[in-house]
């Protein structure tokens, strides 16, 4: 459980002589640049300092703007550390991917394809799904009817990035958000009434995935329309007080997940909208990036972000920073992919210069070359070459023609390719020419 912090005490002499104290000063602005909680912030506190006193500190020099919502006071501040990380990610989206590194225009499409998958994949291994990562993409690259309830989960994440991609433009409503919250939850809720309706009981708590204790009571379901009124206003208009809109994204992820407005899917619901508000507001890098990867890999502190919030007097910043730091990690991620891709798409260049082999099978080439005992089938290669399966058949049956592939029928309609038994030889071959 969350240990409780001190109760904060009023601006008294003893708060504001911490407050001018050069030394303890530049501890607080330590404590705030990684926004520390209080049960790692208490060990901080200098010998000698009372900790209510200390702590009353800290959270003065976190005042920040209110936002009331569902019945509950917030306040959303941004520190130096969340000001610089914000500042990167804007000078960071202002450019084109190809900016990162020497990478084709035709192989933006398959970095896109790439990052929705994962991205899909993560955001429902959090919720339950259960699967490895090569079947997953599989499934996705394959378009493969899903077999079972995570299989579904994984294909309705995809299919629902999809569709805020489409539909980054739009207004949120009331409407919008139930049609997200539809095609997320198609096919795997208990009762198929409940896929994008919110809950009608208060028949559901919020508990710790690794203690089971309840860590959230969501606000009574009668205040659901309300609250998801105020977060439609919030997310369409500007209003007095100016918010990055990536803090407001972060924001609106928060009061999703906070409100609990259904009786599943809330978390790929409030993260969806996360992704869907970055994509509105311009920020386009974030197609290529897998934040609930990072989310997935930190869960726990994902978890005590939320509780941390909750637990001390509705401060934001525990949650903004989270992200923020997730944010981060993805946009790293990213350069490092990428990358990897750049040194892969040097290394392709001994195969483009084959004499009457265009760029899709000098790829097809370099997968085998690199990977012997491959097995494709023409359906399987459409979203990483990003064309049409008549076309991949064509390039595959041409490579047949060289001798470098071989028909591996399965059945009477599907036909599977691999390496020749003289694959090498023929390969050496033809480059000679």
């Amino acid at each position: 459980m969350i240990e409780n912090p001190p109760s904060v005490k009023s601006l008294g002499k003893s708060v504001i002589h911490i407050l001018l104290n050069d030394e303890y000063r530049r501890l607080i602005e330590d404590i705030n640049d990684k926004y520390l909680y209080w049960d790692k912030a208490k060990y901080k506190i200098p010998d000698g300092v009372d900790e209510t006193d200390f702590w009353s500190a800290v959270r003065f020099t976190r005042r920040g703007n209110p936002l009331n919502f569902a019945g509950k006071r917030f306040t959303f501040n941004e520190t130096n550390s969340m000001r610089k990380m914000l500042h990167e990610f804007d000078l960071n989206s202002g450019g084109t991917l190809s900016s990162f590194g020497t990478i084709p225009a035709n192989r933006m499409n398959y970095y896109l394809l790439s990052s929705i998958a994962e991205e899909a994949i993560a955001s429902s291994k959090m919720e339950g799904a259960v699967t490895t990562r090569e079947k997953a993409k599989e499934m996705i690259r394959t378009r493969a009817k899903p077999m079972d309830k995570s299989q579904r989960m994984i294909i309705n994440n995809y299919e629902t990035i999809e569709y805020l991609r489409k539909n980054r433009d739009v207004s949120l409503s009331k409407e919008f958000i139930l049609e997200i919250h539809r095609r997320i939850t198609e096919g795997t809720l208990d009762d198929k009434e409940n896929e994008g309706r919110f809950r009608e009981n208060n028949d559901i708590v919020v508990a710790d995935s690794v203690s089971g204790d309840v860590v959230h009571f969501p606000p009574d379901y009668s205040s659901i329309e309300s609250g998801i009124g105020f977060l439609c206003d919030f997310a369409n208009n500007d209003g007095t007080v100016f918010i990055h809109p990536i803090v407001k994204a972060i924001i609106i992820h928060f009061m999703i997940s906070y409100l609990h407005p259904f009786v599943d899917g809330n978390g790929r619901t409030a993260r969806s909208l996360f992704y869907w508000f970055m994509l509105k507001k311009g920020y386009w890098l974030i197609e290529f990036m897998s934040i609930s990867r990072n989310i997935y890999k930190t869960k726990v502190q994902y978890e005590k972000a939320f509780a941390y919030t909750e637990t001390d007097d509705g401060d934001l910043g525990y949650f903004i920073q989270y992200n923020l730091n997730a944010l981060q990690r993805s946009f790293d991620d990213l350069k490092e992919y990428l990358h990897r891709k750049q040194n892969e798409e040097e290394a392709l260049f001994e195969f483009r210069n084959i004499g009457g082999i265009n760029e899709r099978q000098a790829r097809i080439i370099k997968i085998y070359h690199d990977k012997p005992r491959s097995v494709f089938t023409s359906k399987e290669l459409v979203a990483s070459l990003g064309v049409t399966e008549k076309t991949i058949r064509t390039d595959l049956e041409n490579l047949v023609k060289l001798g470098l592939l071989e028909r591996l029928p399965r059945n009477k309609r599907l036909i599977s390719y691999i390496a020749s038994e003289a694959f090498d030889s023929r390969l050496r071959e033809i480059k000679g020419k």
